[in-house]
């Protein structure tokens, strides 16, 4: 008598064919932003080390320091203006990379993702390296510190529409809020290990904090060229959108929205009705600009980056400074606020899966969000329980709204029913979204080191937090009325 089949091979069985490469494709997606993220934490976590609280370090009583209150500090940041010279550090990072993010996507649509990932993340990997040397080279100009951060932030660029268009060319509308969620705590996974291994070299010798970063990725990068598989149909795989009916619907009359998609035969930018099936081509800058929805979650995104990025950047030093804690100590607890950003991807994702409603989900995330920010600023000092209770709170409602908006939001937008079944256009609109984001991810960091005071760079956030809120207001409102069973008269677009 035949026995039956062990557990783990019915359980590997339960799984079709399609469903382990998804599967494969998300894990590996996961793993190639995360290390995108982790190569960009350490700077946060060496801020702390290169200007130090001098007098407070055993030994200043040495009389060879008796004249010198900035002996332990790393030139150039030993200056009174070190805040400048850290915010000149943080934005030559982010302009490049808000400018770079436009283009990007156009690239990443042109060129195999597989290509242009490890390309992109060996780069991102030297750069990150090459930061860390002027520890070993005893280099003290700005300006090659300078040079490696927009050399960085223009490679970087390279990670977000490449992984979004390849999991959206995996993945359905479906759940795509939840699977995204999940996935998308990829940012915070990556901040966190980062912060932990920048914070092991920190004390040290910081140079470790940017190299191992930087191995890391271009490691990654290995892999990426190895194992990553851009399109379900390379394999064999069907692919999602053969099963997502809103892209199947047939031509209705030709003043219809639905029937509207880019043509490779007319001008760039421009959406002519045409019949189903032709080739659809690349599609434009100006092109994604005109999908409803694409411009007020883009300038939304510009206001939740700029919060997230600048806790990003300035947190640890923040923590430091009023909870007197060594850069270490200040780094490992400053990732309680990513812990925070996981909790509230997957949330944003399950509840706007649930209710149908991404806009109205960012919306009250937004407006939550506000009041704990002030919260924090006020009892975030006042115990280590109520730092870790604020921080994972803030963290939760920050990151939410901008967990789904870079991800859910960007895919459906990305594969929206005007575009018709267009896979080509998801990089353009995921770059786009994430560029104008990108652009509040360098303004809040850079306004946080022209602010003298905590408190007025709190009330910078929550005043961000606001009008985030109020640019999606009415994306919301149209939302939460048809949760009520009102439809506006006219057929427009169900989603937005």
């Amino acid at each position: 008598m035949r026995s039956a089949l062990p557990p783990g091979i019915r359980c590997v069985q339960a799984f079709t064919r399609d469903s382990w490469y998804r599967g494969f494709t998300l894990l590996l997606t996961f793993l190639f932003y995360a290390s995108y993220h982790l190569s960009r934490k350490p700077i946060s976590i060496v801020k702390s080390e290169l200007h130090r609280n001098c007098s407070a370090i055993a030994g200043h009583g040495n009389k060879s320091h008796l004249d010198n209150d900035t002996w332990c500090d790393w030139a150039p940041f030993d200056k009174p203006s070190y805040k400048m010279l850290f915010a000149a550090l943080d934005n030559s990072f982010l302009i490049a990379y808000a400018i770079g993010m436009f283009f990007s996507g156009i690239f990443g649509e042109r060129v195999p993702l597989r290509y242009y990932l490890t390309v992109g993340m060996f780069l991102s990997g030297l750069f990150t390296a090459l930061f860390g040397f002027g520890f070993y080279w005893q280099v003290h100009s700005i300006w090659f510190y300078v040079f490696i951060q927009i050399a960085n932030g223009l490679v970087q660029t390279t990670g977000w529409p490449a992984v979004v268009a390849c999991v959206g060319n995996w993945f359905g509308k479906g759940k795509r809020g939840f699977i995204m969620g999940i996935w998308n705590s990829h940012t915070s996974v990556g901040n966190i290990l980062g912060s932990l291994i920048a914070g092991s070299f920190v004390s040290s010798a910081w140079g470790l904090s940017f190299i191992v970063p930087g191995a890391i990725i271009a490691g990654m990068g290995i892999v990426c060229f190895l194992f990553l598989i851009e399109y379900p149909e390379d394999v064999g795989c069907t692919s999602p959108q053969h099963h997502d009916k809103p892209e199947q619907e047939p031509l209705l009359r030709h003043d219809s929205v639905d029937e509207i998609f880019i043509s490779p035969s007319h001008s760039e930018g421009s959406f002519n009705p045409i019949v189903s099936n032709a080739q659809p081509s690349a599609i434009s800058f100006l092109g994604a600009l005109k999908i409803p929805g694409v411009v007020e979650f883009s300038l939304c995104l510009l206001f939740a980056k700029l919060v997230s990025y600048t806790f990003l950047f300035w947190l640890p030093l923040y923590i430091s400074s009023v909870a007197h804690l060594n850069p270490k100590a200040a780094g490992d607890l400053s990732t309680l606020f990513d812990v925070g950003g996981i909790i509230g991807g997957i949330l944003a994702g399950i509840v706007s899966d649930y209710t149908g409603g991404r806009a109205s989900t960012c919306w009250i995330m937004l407006i939550m969000a506000a009041p704990m920010l002030f919260l924090y600023n006020y009892i975030g000092k006042n115990g280590l329980s109520i730092i870790i209770g604020m921080l994972i709170l803030c963290g939760t409602l920050v990151n939410g709204p901008y967990a789904l908006i870079t991800t859910a939001v960007a895919a459906d937008l990305g594969t929206h029913k005007c575009l018709k079944g267009n896979a080509k256009a998801l990089s353009t609109v995921t770059a786009v979204i994430d560029g104008t984001g990108s652009v509040g991810a360098a303004l809040g960091p850079l306004l946080a080191g022209l602010l003298t005071d905590w408190n007025n760079v709190f009330y910078m956030l929550i005043t961000s937090d606001i009008l985030a809120c109020l640019l999606l207001s009415r994306l919301a409102f149209k939302e939460i009325r048809g949760w009520c069973g009102y439809f506006p008269r006219q057929r427009g677009f169900k989603e937005f």
